[in-house]
């Protein structure tokens, strides 16, 4: 028998499959077939929509067309039904619906479908190529759906805020001239301006500093953004920001309205009271605390400076250290000799030296003694001096790094949270979040030898600092902040500059000629003529605070059609080549590189 695709005609939704009342009334509901169950005289099929499941039930007081008609459906089929809501003779408590099913008088097969390549409901472990080909089914899967809604809530609660507090949603253009801010851009050929490009924007920060100029106070907007760089786990090539930017402010008021954002997604979103104000560390301190501008406070192990400790150790490691100016820096892992064996222990110092670090020492204190890997050097009363000052026991683990500051401080930074994630330390579902303050204008590039904007080149400069920007970089501070959260960064700010001479002094210290001040630049620093109101701003990645309040791992289970590590997307093939009467018509050629044979 041919089964012909029924049509909507005289039926209306009336709940979503997942908000059915639990008592008696009539209802109507659509979405797929998630589970059929044939048992002869019963039918049952699960039908799921974005809100959940609920079970259709046919037996032998089912019209016998609609009986048959039950009998053909398979899973993934799109389903219309009409019924009585009833109690289930066995509830099933891991459904919301669990007590109740509909007994259903009416049944619309809306579309049919194949066999899918996986079972939707199960896609968690299907690999990842095959889930991201066909990316439409894996989105039918409950948790991707459940993300999804969740970044649709962070959004609209986002846009509550921000219209509660008066800001303007502005847009800006998504095609602009090329400006450097950090990555590479995505280009856009012009076809009317051959030889010439637009830029994707990597953030609309200019535009909306243009915005400050322009008297519009309070700007905010979810913005795309792009940046072609390489992929991880919490990036993607095009991203979403809730960027704003305000007036008439300081970098306290900007925080303020940053910390106030926070708490209002969290009690909206996730039902959680944030206690404001937020804390604050500086950067120096964070870093000399946990080796990171973005510290995950949920657990200690904080990195101590032995340098005084150690003096009089004649262990060259630790002498060339200081005597280079660098220090010596511990971690104490409580009650982890019994974990990190040998091995383990080897594995650490392999993935030390994988990030810069000439190795690791350590001190491995068992039942049976402290067993310190630089042993040989010591004096009596020097390990009793070290353990007593980092506060180690027996049972614990001490792992030490000797070099440069700019070495160990990261080296370890990464060691304390590999060891925490191993020794099982790191609570769930707790939110530490943290505003990182005092950020170094500067960060020197040791391949070009060059000072460069470690925000961007707009960023206010500390007022106490600004007598040190010729002759001493390194010490100049940024009135720029950070908001992070369990070790991810979800925003960057900073008050602005608006004096054009100054700000004409922070390009000529980056090194930038006055031509590349006027091509780059020309149109904001010409802006800054005409007077410009005290302003600054931050953006907050909408895709990063969407996975941690989802708990996820990713950026790919936050983001409807993600792209993969080499930028393409599978389910399209894209990106993909075009034909040569396209690249005519934009005035480009496509040339392949040369194969040595």
């Amino acid at each position: 028998m041919e089964l012909k695709n029924d049509t909507m005609k005289g039926l209306k939704r009336t709940h979503y499959c997942g908000e059915v009342p639990l008592t008696p009334c009539e209802v109507t509901v659509c979405g797929f077939a998630d589970r059929v169950r044939d048992v002869g005289n019963i039918i049952f099929i699960n039908l799921r929509d974005r809100t959940g499941l609920v079970q259709l039930a046919f037996n032998d007081e089912t019209d016998r067309e609609v009986f048959a008609k039950a009998q053909q459906v398979k899973g993934e089929y799109v389903l219309m039904a009409h019924g009585t809501i009833r109690d289930r003779d066995e509830a099933n408590p891991k459904m919301k619906t669990g007590k109740i099913e509909v007994a259903v008088d009416d049944l619309r097969i809306l579309a049919k479908a194949q066999t899918t390549p996986f079972e939707v409901t199960n896609s968690d472990r299907v690999n990842d190529d095959l889930k991201l080909r066909y990316r439409y089914l894996d989105l039918r899967n409950p948790r991707l759906q459940n993300n999804l809604i969740m970044r649709h809530e962070i959004a609209k609660a986002a846009r509550e805020y921000f219209y509660a507090n008066d800001f303007l949603e502005i847009e800006t253009p998504m095609m602009m001239r090329s400006t450097p801010e950090g990555a590479r851009d995505y280009l856009v050929p012009s076809r009317v301006h051959k030889g010439s490009f637009y830029a994707l924007p990597q953030s609309p920060q200019i535009y909306k500093q243009l915005l400050m100029v322009a008297g519009y106070d309070r700007y905010v907007q979810i913005a795309r953004c792009f940046r072609d760089e390489d992929l991880r786990a919490d990036r993607q090539p095009e991203f979403t920001q809730i960027d704003l930017e305000m007036s008439f402010t300081d970098v306290d008021g900007l925080i303020s309205i940053g910390e106030g954002f926070l708490a209002h997604i969290m009690k909206k979103v996730l039902g959680k009271d944030v206690a404001l104000p937020l804390p604050r560390m500086t950067f120096a301190d964070a870093m000399n605390r946990y080796g990171s501008d973005k510290p995950d406070t949920r657990f200690g192990m904080e990195i101590q400076n032995i340098t005084e400790t150690v003096q009089g150790i004649e262990f060259p490691v630790f002498t060339d250290a200081v005597a280079a100016g660098g220090s010596v820096r511990a971690i104490v892992a409580k009650n982890a000799s019994a974990v990190y064996t040998r091995k383990e222990i080897d594995k650490l110092i392999d993935h030390a030296k994988g990030i810069g670090a000439k190795g690791l020492a350590y001190i491995r204190w068992t039942a049976e003694g402290a067993n310190c890997s630089f042993k040989k050097f010591l004096k009596d009363g020097d390990l009793d001096r070290i353990t007593a000052a980092v506060g180690a026991e027996e049972g614990d683990l001490v792992i030490i790094s000797a070099d440069r500051d700019k070495v160990v401080l990261p080296v370890l930074g990464a060691i304390r949270l590999i060891m925490a994630r191993r020794l099982e330390i790191i609570p769930e579902d707790k939110f530490n979040f943290l505003v990182i303050t005092e950020m170094p204008f500067f960060e020197y590039d040791e391949e070009t030898g060059k000072w460069l904007a470690m925000h961007h080149p707009f960023t206010m400069p500390m007022e106490e600092c600004l007598a040190n920007l010729d002759s001493d970089p390194a010490s100049v501070r940024a009135q720029a902040f950070d908001f992070v959260v369990n070790g991810i960064e979800l925003s960057s700010g900073s008050m602005r500059i608006t004096d054009y001479e100054l700000q004409q002094r922070m390009f000529e210290a980056l090194g930038l000629t006055d031509e590349e001040i006027a091509a780059k630049f020309g149109f904001l620093v010409d802006a800054y003529r005409y007077a410009a109101p005290p302003h600054g701003g931050m953006g907050f990645g909408l895709d990063r605070i969407s996975m941690i309040l989802c708990g996820a791992d990713s950026l790919r289970d936050v983001v409807a059609f993600p792209k993969v590590q080499n930028a393409s997307e599978p389910m399209s093939a894209c990106p993909s080549v075009v034909d040569n009467e396209q690249l005519a018509e934009l005035g480009i050629a496509v040339i392949e590189e040369d194969k040595e044979i």
